[in-house]
């Protein structure tokens, strides 16, 4: 074990930053210091508006269909869900199926016929199709008995990196980017993430 008097030959680098691990500010506290209140106007959610948040971002699905975008968008946050990670980036991940698909006619139909597969199994274990089991913890029931077909593990796979390479995301899950540059996070902060 090395003691800080052996490290103090590391590179140094900037201090890494704290990331606060709670919200500070709350949807009411909002409003009241938006001022919105005192004039008597308050602030709908972007689901009530839209309906529901994937039926408006899986309209873009011109190639495997709006039903298909809606499954697939809800699968990535069931496998990996991040209440903190908006729903784009989700979109994000899962949207270039549609263009990949309408170039690779086998991809189209291992997305397709796992759909079937998906509600097949949802229909078996509650009697509804994938997106319509209210409950993320019955959904994932529904994914863990298909989790050995190549339809899931395409997409889980796809997700690792079409999720978790976009830098948008790198933030809210806490982490800061590459630091061996700047020697490394072992004396800048290694272990303020709270996620793990």
């Amino acid at each position: 074990m090395q003691t800080k008097e052996k490290n103090s030959s590391a590179v140094p680098g900037p201090a890494m930053r704290l990331v606060e691990k709670k919200a500070t500010l709350s949807r009411r506290g909002f409003i009241k210091g938006s001022g919105l209140a005192s004039i008597g106007i308050t602030v709908t959610g972007a689901a009530t508006l839209l309906g529901n948040p994937a039926d408006a971002y899986a309209r873009g699905f011109t190639t495997l269909g709006t039903d298909a975008g809606k499954v697939l968008l809800v699968m990535a946050r069931d496998i990996f869900p991040h209440d903190k990670i908006a729903e784009k980036y989700y979109l994000q991940a899962v949207e270039p199926y549609d263009a990949a698909a309408a170039k690779d006619q086998k991809l189209r139909r291992l997305l397709l016929d796992g759909i079937v597969l998906l509600n097949a199994s949802a229909q078996k274990i509650y009697k509804k199709n994938y997106i319509n089991i209210p409950l993320e913890i019955d959904r994932v029931v529904v994914l863990k008995n298909i989790e050995a077909s190549p339809f899931f593990q395409k997409i889980r796979g796809d997700l690792v990196t079409g999720l978790y390479n976009n830098k948008a995301v790198f933030t809210q899950l806490g982490y800061e980017g590459s630091s061996w540059e700047k020697g490394g996070y072992v004396h800048r902060g290694f272990d303020d993430i709270d996620w793990v």
